[in-house]
């Protein structure tokens, strides 16, 4: 069966495979997967394949591939010469194009979705965001966080000191806390 038209927008319908050599790391990424878990993920690709490309975009500059989402299992190949040869050296990925704000929250999306983020490095994240122009209710809304988790990431990473004389309000409420603020405020039950 071919791919639907009405679907052919998802970047999972192009995934191509591309030379190992010509992927890299993306150098902001906040996830840790512990060695347990790594050598599981070795395990099911060597049992299963690739069964989730790598998410990336095009440099077109430097002809590589950054991650947005896959660094273990890009990393996975690169340990494992039976798993690199197996593909011969192939990975499947599948491009996104977005610009570096935008790819990195969506790499906190794909990874909050399934797992745990070091503490620094989610704050060197918002850090890079906050100097590349986005503001708080951008990051929260994006990255899914309460405004108080983003204010101790500002703390941990010492940004908050450009912002000592600055007033919380509501302006840095997420989507979600507005609608249950105005549930509250209306008498409605929120949900949980």
């Amino acid at each position: 069966m071919s791919t639907p038209d009405c679907v052919k927008h998802n970047p999972v319908s192009n995934v191509i495979w591309v030379p190992i050599d010509k992927v890299e790391a993306n150098d902001y990424n906040p996830n840790a997967v512990a060695t347990n878990e790594m050598r599981l993920l070795y395990v099911s690709i060597k049992n299963d394949g690739y069964t989730q490309p790598i998410v990336a975009i095009y440099d077109e500059k430097r002809d590589k591939y950054v991650i947005v989402d896959g660094f273990h299992r890009y990393s996975t190949m690169r340990m494992n010469k039976d798993i690199h040869d197996l593909n011969r050296g192939l990975l499947p990925i599948a491009v996104l194009k977005k610009d570096i704000n935008d790819r990195m929250a969506a790499t906190v999306s794909h990874n909050r979705a399934r797992g745990k983020h070091s503490v620094a490095g989610m704050s060197s994240m918002v850090f890079e965001m906050l100097n590349n122009g986005w503001k708080d209710a951008d990051i929260c809304n994006q990255l899914g966080m309460e405004a108080d988790e983003l204010v101790r990431l500002k703390h941990i990473t010492g940004f908050s000191k450009l912002f000592a004389n600055t007033q919380y309000s509501r302006a840095y409420e997420t989507d979600k806390q507005i609608q249950i603020r105005k549930e509250h405020e209306n008498g409605k039950p929120t949900k949980a």
